[in-house]
């Protein structure tokens, strides 16, 4: 494709997209590449991504970023878990939890043993194996370390995003990416090849590039408006097409969840910060005027609000191509997904840990375009099955918008692994799917599918033995929870505030 070595980055916007992507390379490739990145201080970002997974615990320690001042700079709070009301039916809860259910067993998962156990009298939810449920219930957090996987804890965190944006701007600066403050007028092209070669701001400041990272937001300044990739559209499956945000204040205990509450044409979030409440309701313009979403939201907010509504049109898909001649597209510049899992911020990181796996330092080649997109594709699939998961599995009879959902013809990999549950009890992980098998469990129990069948594994002990079994890890789950702080005292003694 090229033979010219790639020594010079060019980010195109700032935000979270833009300062993760230009953190990763530069804490990774140091001098080998020069980083610029152009902003302006005149276009707002989205700015609600204010929820994340637990991958972002890895990308900050690789950062080198202290936890401790991380929490501080952004406002944090710990996630255990996000809790989903409404969604099955109204007034049913569940919690998809960043933990597992009981324990590991070879070759057989401990749900097979919970359904054994349930078909001689078991009463409790598989959710009273879980550690993280359990301390999300208690309203409790702590860093639990143990050489024991049974009693681990995985988190993530809530923050603010435009804060965690300026915090990164800060490291960044400090190991050498030049930031350009501008709005940039015109991209100039390859001639031969159509390949981006600078971008032009409106002061006449020509910035020129060997590969351009488009961090523009939905308009896609680099990859649609210049490159014209292309857009997959799957409103079909995910009908939901705007948002409505708006902080509020902080409620008096913060919560180490996130809540996703159902309404009878989309959905709520509510996430707490140190400092304020993230809200808004995603929902679908077919069904829900934005007059009607703002009231629905606004009457189920419950504390103060502190700004005005920001209305966020969107629509769920994918770029063609992530990676597009010399341009990778990250972050809404590549896709949307809308906010359910908490999954826009860790695509960000996955796109550029990708292209650290994949950098054409010695020239760029189709083989390694053609090995991004394709890794860019199925996870953004993989996702989306999931998310759908949570629309399509539903038992709500109270609105056209539930029923039209649930009616739907989804995607056949998705089919397949509801199938699948149903008759056996059986989940696989698909090659590098983000969500582990206790994450589809959780779902798919929660939104009311019910496996027919358990693996024969479990039928390796006694009747006995299995709920002595079962009381044992309750115990073990349980013990911890009563020893460690309320996640309020845990934030305020860990941060020193």
């Amino acid at each position: 494709m090229t033979n010219t070595a790639v020594k010079d980055v060019v980010i195109v916007g700032g935000g979270t997209a833009g300062w993760i992507s230009a953190a990763v390379i530069k804490r990774l490739l140091g001098s080998r590449v020069n980083v610029t990145l152009v902003e302006s201080e005149e276009i707002g970002s989205v700015g609600v991504g204010e929820a994340t997974i637990p991958p972002i615990i890895l990308l900050n320690k690789m950062l080198g970023l202290d936890e401790k001042e991380f929490l501080r700079e952004t406002k944090a709070t710990m996630k255990l878990a996000i809790r989903f009301e409404n969604w099955k039916e109204q007034g049913d809860s569940y919690y998809h939890t960043f933990g597992a259910p009981g324990k590991s067993f070879a070759f057989c998962h401990f749900h097979h043993y919970f359904k054994r156990a349930q078909e001689l009298g078991l009463k409790d939810s598989i959710w009273e194996y879980d550690l993280n449920y359990l301390a999300c219930e208690a309203g409790k957090f702590a860093h639990i370390k143990s050489p024991d996987p049974i009693i681990e804890m995985p988190y993530a965190y809530h923050f603010d995003a435009s804060l965690y944006a300026r915090f990164l701007r800060k490291k960044c600066e400090e190991m050498g990416v030049v930031r350009k403050e501008g709005m940039i007028e015109r991209v100039e092209q390859h001639s031969e090849n159509g390949y981006i070669k600078a971008a032009t701001l409106k002061d006449g400041t020509s910035i020129s590039g060997d590969l351009f990272i488009d961090c523009s937001g939905f308009k896609g300044l680099l990859t649609q408006q210049t490159l014209n990739t292309g857009y997959e559209d799957w409103s079909h499956w995910l009908p939901c097409d705007r948002a409505v945000a708006m902080p509020s204040e902080r409620h008096e205990n913060t919560s180490p969840f996130t809540r996703s509450i159902a309404h009878s044409a989309g959905w709520q979030w509510r996430i707490p910060l140190q400092h304020r409440n993230g809200n808004g309701l995603v929902y679908s313009s077919n069904y829900y005027s934005d007059d009607q979403a703002l009231d629905i939201l606004s009457n189920n907010i419950d504390t103060k609000p502190l700004a005005d509504p920001n209305f966020i049109r969107f629509k769920t898909g994918r770029r063609r191509k992530q990676w597009n001649k010399n341009v990778i597209a990250v972050g809404l510049a590549s896709g949307f997904l809308e906010p359910l899992e908490s999954t826009s911020i860790h695509l960000i990181q996955s796109a550029v840990v990708r292209l650290i796996h994949l950098f054409p330092h010695n020239g760029i080649r189709q083989e390694q375009i053609d090995e991004y997109n394709q890794q860019s594709k199925l996870e953004y699939e993989q996702i989306r099955d999931f998310i759908i998961l949570h629309y399509h599995v539903n038992e709500r009879n109270d609105s056209q918008f539930w029923r039209d959902v649930r009616n739907m013809e989804v995607p056949k990999s998705l089919t397949h692994k509801i199938e699948l549950f149903k008759a056996s009890g059986n989940i696989f992980r698909e090659q590098n799917d983000l969500f582990l098998e206790s994450s589809w469990l959780q779902v798919m129990m929660g939104q009311g599918i019910d496996a027919n069948d358990y693996h024969p594994l479990a039928n390796a002990m006694s009747d006995e033995k299995l709920l002595e079994l079962m009381r044992n890890i309750k115990n073990i789950k349980n013990e911890p929870v009563g020893k460690i702080a309320t996640h309020d005292m845990f934030i305020k003694q860990f941060c020193g505030l």
